[in-house]
């Protein structure tokens, strides 16, 4: 390796980017690239988001419609055969509380849930949770079963 052979590394040196409106001679004064007039020729220029060239845009063609419950209650649901099925596999005995929904992973930590009526319960079973399905209610309690309702500001 001598001096006279020596290169930069391949991707290190970049090539030098365009010096606009520098005079005439540079061949990119004048304009500087930009065309002659219109709003992307000036200075401060920038397209609001959603601009369609004038056209009425997307988001102002379509309707409104629906709105967001700011009052709605989210519950996690549980259906009877993922409890019947948990009874079965002999991780809940005869008491179902909602610490051990939780710790299960059967719904997130402090959230409400409301138990429904898919499925059928074979084994009595006490059933504490926030809400209960009719369903839900009719099929745990002719099983043999008990359901403890939670308040909700509890």
């Amino acid at each position: 390796m001598d001096l006279h052979n020596i290169k930069p590394i391949n991707g290190s040196n970049k090539k030098s980017s365009k010096r606009v409106g520098r005079g005439q001679g540079s061949g990119k004064g004048g304009t500087s690239t930009r065309g002659h007039k219109g709003a992307k020729s000036r200075s401060g220029y920038s397209k609001k988001i959603g601009f369609e060239g004038g056209q009425m845009p997307l988001q102002r063609r379509i309707p409104k419609f629906g709105f967001k419950n700011i009052n709605r209650i989210q519950y996690q649901v549980l259906n009877l055969e993922k409890i019947q099925e948990l009874i079965s596999n002999k991780k809940v005995k005869n008491k179902l509380e909602i610490e051990k929904i939780y710790s299960l992973g059967l719904a997130k930590k402090n959230s409400l849930v409301k138990i429904l009526g898919k499925g059928k319960i074979l084994s009595p079973i006490e059933i504490t949770a926030h809400k209960f399905s009719s369903k839900a209610q009719k099929e745990i309690e002719s099983a043999g079963g008990k359901i403890n309702l939670i308040l909700k500001n509890e």
